[in-house]
């Protein structure tokens, strides 16, 4: 798949992406039920192979996509890191619409969207069960309130997958991940910059 079509972002590199990918075929194969949550999409790099993978398989799954649409929130004290300068609110600005236009240009039907800062959704704008998670908030807080809005939907062999977990620019990511891990075990497995969280 990734042969065959192109990398639209280079917030994710090739072999992370096939990674995800991998990981996410494995959920499909093992028909784990429950839909499919991305939380912080950007302009639909990894989103587009998702929505093609669930394609291939014919999947009834839903992907739903999650993102404010206006770059990353404010810096908190957790979020510091001399490596990290570039990373400030609202970097990573995208609009709704160039996602959108993505979608239309691969030909391919629009996930299920979500257009709001994480801090302000509710179990109420997520599926009732998730197989499978991609976090992607870059951010502590943002992480910290995937997981919260994640984690209690969660399905018998699903996987959380977390980006940027090995970040020089981007530690907190790993904090948060370690933190939810201290009160919430899971299997925990690094591969590049992923960890990928298996409950």
């Amino acid at each position: 798949m990734l042969r065959k079509y192109p990398i639209i972002s280079d917030q994710v590199s090739r072999e992370e992406l096939q990674r995800i990918l991998d990981i996410f075929e494995e959920v499909l194969m093992s028909e784990v039920a429950g839909d499919i949550v991305e939380m912080g999409c950007y302009i639909g790099t990894t989103t587009l192979f998702l929505q093609r993978l669930l394609l291939a398989y014919k999947s009834d799954k839903q992907l739903h996509a999650y993102d404010s649409f206006e770059g990353l929130p404010p810096k908190t004290a957790e979020d510091a890191s001399p490596a990290g300068e570039q990373f400030k609110e609202g970097e990573l600005y995208a609009q709704r619409n160039e996602f959108v236009r993505h979608f239309r240009q691969a030909g391919l039907s629009l996930p299920v969207m979500h257009k709001a800062w994480f801090s302000s959704l509710t179990g109420a704008d997520m599926p009732q069960t998730i197989a499978f998670a991609f976090l992607d908030g870059d951010f502590y807080n943002s992480i910290h309130d995937s997981f919260k809005l994640v984690w209690p939907r969660l399905s018998d062999g699903s996987v959380i997958i977390v980006d940027d977990y090995q970040s020089e620019a981007l530690p907190c990511a790993k904090r948060a991940v370690d933190e939810w891990l201290n009160t919430h075990p899971a299997r925990l497995q690094v591969v590049s910059s992923l960890a990928i969280l298996r409950p």
